[in-house]
C-alpha cells in the first residue's frame, strides 16, 4: 500500500506542475520513479529503463487532456502535426530503442543532459526570432526525428524543442504552444511501444510490468495527475509563473544529478 501511496504522491507533483507550467513530467518524474523502485528493490539494472517506459506511458494519458483543450480553442496547427508525425514515430521508436541497449550509467548520463538542457531552455525563457516558414514534409520529418528520439531518452513530450521550432518558423506563440501537446501523443506512443518491446526481451523484470512498463505505478501517476492538472492550470493564473518556472528548473538540475551520481 506504501507504494500507492508513492505513486499517487509522484502523479500528484507531476500534474500539478503540468498544469501550471505546461510542462511535461519526465523530467521530475523519472528520478522520483527511481528513488521509489529503488526502495521497493525492482532490479537495479533495469531500474532507470523501468522509470523512463513509466513515464513514457503516462504521457499517452496526460496528453490526451491537453490537446483537447488546445485543440477547442483552435490552437493546433494540424498541418504541421500531420507532416511531422512520421519522423516522430520513428524517432522514438529509434531513441527508446537505442536506450534498451545501452549501459544504465550511460543511459543516466544522457537523460541528465537533455534534462540540463530542457532546465536551461526554461531558465532563461529564451524564445528564437521568427526568421522562415515552417518546412516541408522532407523537413519535418527530419526535425520530427530529432526531438522524438531525444525525447524518448527523458520521457518528456518534446515542447522544449518542438515550441521554439515552431517560434523560429514564424508560428504565433499560443499555436506552438497548442501545436507542440498534439504533437506530444505520438512521441508518447512511439516512445511507449518501443520501451515494451524492447523490454519484452529482458529477463529478470518485475512481475505486473509490460516490458518497461511498471503498472502500478502508471495507474497511481495517471489517476493523480490528471485530478491535479487542473489545481495547476488554476494556479498559474494567481502565481508568478516565471520565477516558478525558474525554481522549477533548479529542481530539475538537482534532481537528475542527483540520480546521476546514484548511477555512478
Amino acid at each position: 500500500m506504501e507504494w500507492w501511496l508513492g505513486y499517487l504522491a509522484v502523479g500528484a507533483v507531476v500534474g500539478f506542475f503540468a498544469g501550471m507550467l505546461g510542462i511535461g513530467g519526465g523530467a521530475i518524474m523519472v528520478p522520483l520513479l527511481v528513488w521509489l523502485f529503488e526502495a521497493q528493490g525492482l532490479p537495479k539494472n533495469h531500474i532507470l529503463h523501468l522509470a523512463v517506459g513509466t513515464a513514457m506511458a503516462t504521457i499517452l494519458f496526460t496528453s490526451v487532456a491537453s490537446v483537447r483543450a488546445h485543440a477547442m480553442r483552435g490552437a493546433i496547427r494540424w498541418d504541421i502535426a500531420w507532416k511531422i508525425t512520421p519522423g516522430i514515430l520513428l524517432g522514438g521508436l529509434l531513441g527508446s530503442g537505442l536506450a534498451s541497449v545501452i549501459p544504465p550509467v550511460w543511459f543516466a548520463a544522457l537523460f541528465t543532459a537533455v534534462i540540463y538542457v530542457a532546465a536551461t531552455n526554461m531558465l532563461l525563457d529564451t524564445k528564437p526570432r521568427a526568421s522562415r516558414q515552417p518546412p516541408g514534409l522532407v523537413g519535418m520529418s527530419v526535425a520530427g526525428v530529432t526531438v522524438s528520439a531525444f525525447s524518448a531518452f527523458a520521457a518528456i513530450g518534446g515542447a522544449f524543442m518542438t515550441v521554439p521550432f515552431m517560434l523560429w518558423c514564424n508560428v504565433p506563440l499560443l499555436q506552438a504552444i497548442g501545436t507542440a501537446s498534439a504533437i506530444g501523443f505520438p512521441i508518447a506512443l512511439s516512445g511507449t511501444v518501443g520501451f515494451v518491446a524492447t523490454g519484452l526481451l529482458e529477463s529478470g523484470l518485475p512481475s505486473h510490468s509490460v516490458g518497461f512498463v511498471f503498472l502500478p505505478a502508471l495507474g497511481g501517476i495517471v489517476v493523480s495527475s490528471m485530478l491535479m492538472a487542473p489545481v495547476g492550470a488554476a494556479a498559474a493564473h494567481r502565481l508568478p509563473t516565471l520565477w516558478l518556472k525558474r525554481i522549477f528548473a533548479g529542481l530539475f538540475y538537482v534532481l537528475a544529478t542527483r540520480m546521476l551520481i546514484g548511477f555512478l
